[in-house]
């Protein structure tokens, strides 16, 4: 006789820092069997994937790293992508954490099954997972895109997308072309400027770029930090600050954005002598409505005498190349694609079924929802993780996240110590939740005219929360029964009301 499938108390989707910080924080709260299933063959997330050349964090080491996990050894003030990825193998090994892990396992689809109150996990090598709970920690920017470019398909050189970098490809003496300015290319361009022959820089909307104070990590600095874990939390609360007071200047328009653009401008002037080049790497809008970028050598390589900037619209690729909408076809043997990712704004790359049959992908294909950024109604005993609206723009996202692990433990031991059947947000609590911060996002930079992955195409926004990190943090740690319609093991609902 087959045997009674297994149903694991929680469920974990992605090995990044997200879904590895949640197993340890379940762990502590005393939920044993938990499974994490990855797509890879690694741990390690975006980090893992992204490969290019020049690949680095713009956040400082010291604040990009779980609080409850830190590396006192970080060789330099901001990490590159190889040494996060160490980091993220370390605190796996640290925690013991691989045999909770299955390896080159792709989710295909979620079902959640209203009797019995189980989620089942469907795969591509077929095999089923089940769970009470689960919590999404496969990431907003997992899947890279190439761009809707007419003549893409016509193109007969070599196309390299910067998520998925072809390291066996030799720029040597090559004519490369880089679509898109933003944060991978100003990190690329310098790179690539170094062998290609001649690189051209096709930009579509100039950035603010500030300049990249990045320091070695001194011998004497990791020891104390190694020797005195205090001292480095004490430099970790520090840095915490200085970027929660730039919310002043980048979330709101204030007259601290203005100081921000004059320090851009200021940087400008001093990497950039020429007028004209300056023209076009001037911005239009206010700083904080698009990424900031960080950088101190991208400027200096647009100056060197195998690149140039392109600001002509792109009108097609053809097959030697890019024709721009001035009509110059430009020969190139290679074209790097610095243009980011498919954005989950409208849910996970796979389906979610809900209570009833009800899909989360249709119902947030205009404008995702959810409470808190962790949970939607329908959804029951699912957490996201960077969910709708949790985005920041001005401090480190592992701080955004740590709220949300603390919320989803939360959520989770509630389900499995009073054995309900399903915990489900209400559909009013998430109403009146996201009509307050949609008209907090209105006063914002985001919403001042730009355009950004922030939105969707009719300009709502899904990604970004409108405060400071620390109100962000407050929220979640106010996890209320009351926002929840609670069914238990048997078929009655346990009071809810506010």
């Amino acid at each position: 006789m087959p045997s009674a499938k297994h149903i694991h108390d929680t469920l974990i989707i992605g090995a990044g820092f997200t879904g590895l910080g949640t197993a340890i924080k379940l762990r502590e709260a005393g939920v044993g069997d938990v499974v994490i299933v990855e797509r890879s063959d690694r741990v390690g997330g975006t980090w893992r994937d992204n490969t290019y050349p020049g690949i680095a964090c713009d956040i400082p080491s010291l604040l990009y790293s779980l609080s409850f996990v830190k590396n006192p050894t970080w060789s330099r003030a901001y990490p590159s992508g190889a040494e996060i990825c160490a980091h993220i193998e370390e605190l796996t090994d640290q925690f013991g954490l691989r045999p909770m892990i299955r390896f080159d396992t792709e989710i295909t689809g979620l079902n959640f099954d209203e009797a019995p109150g189980v989620w089942t996990a469907n795969t591509k090598t077929r095999k089923k997972f089940h769970a009470r709970t689960v919590v999404l920690a496969s990431g907003p920017l997992a899947d890279h895109k190439f761009p809707d470019i007419r003549g893409l398909d016509t193109y007969r050189g070599t196309k390299i997308h910067s998520a998925a970098w072809d390291h066996d490809y030799d720029f040597t003496g090559k004519r490369v072309g880089v679509i898109g300015t933003g944060a991978s290319a100003v990190q690329i361009v310098p790179e690539l400027v170094e062998t290609a022959g001649f690189v051209k820089v096709f930009q579509r909307t100039p950035g603010w770029v500030l300049p990249r104070v990045d320091p070695p990590m001194p011998a004497a600095v990791q020891t104390l930090f190694t020797k005195v874990p205090a001292a480095q939390e004490l430099a970790r609360q520090a840095l915490y600050w200085g970027h929660e007071a730039s919310a002043a200047a980048l979330v709101w328009n204030t007259p601290l954005s203005g100081l921000v653009a004059r320090l851009g401008k200021a940087h400008l002037r001093r990497a950039v002598g020429d007028p004209w080049l300056r023209r076009q790497l001037t911005p239009d809008f206010t700083p904080g409505c698009k990424r900031m970028l960080v950088s101190s050598d991208y400027y200096p390589a647009l100056q060197r005498d195998n690149c140039k900037l392109i600001d002509w619209p792109i009108a097609t690729l053809s097959p030697p190349g890019i024709r721009t909408s001035d009509g110059v076809e430009h020969h190139l043997d290679a074209i790097v694609f610095a243009t980011g990712y498919d954005v989950h704004l409208s849910g996970p790359p796979f389906p979610v079924t809900g209570l009833g049959g009800r899909s989360l992908q249709q119902e947030w294909r205009d404008h995702a929802e959810a409470y808190k950024s962790a949970s939607a109604h329908g959804y029951p005993n699912l957490f996201f993780m960077t969910g709708p609206n949790s985005g920041p723009g001005h401090n480190s996202l592992l701080v955004y996240v740590e709220g949300q692990i603390e919320y989803a433990v939360t959520g989770i031991t509630t389900i499995l110590r009073q054995n309900l059947r399903y915990l489900d947000v209400r559909a009013d609590v998430q109403r009146r939740y996201n009509d307050r911060l949609q008209r907090r996002l209105a006063k914002t930079t985001w919403m001042s005219g730009c355009t950004s992955w922030y939105l969707t195409p009719d300009g709502f926004n899904a990604s970004m929360y409108p405060g400071l990190a620390t109100q962000y943090r407050r929220q979640m740690r106010a996890f209320r029964f009351s926002d929840y319609e609670a069914v238990d093991a048997r078929p009655r609902a346990l009071t809810s009301s506010a």
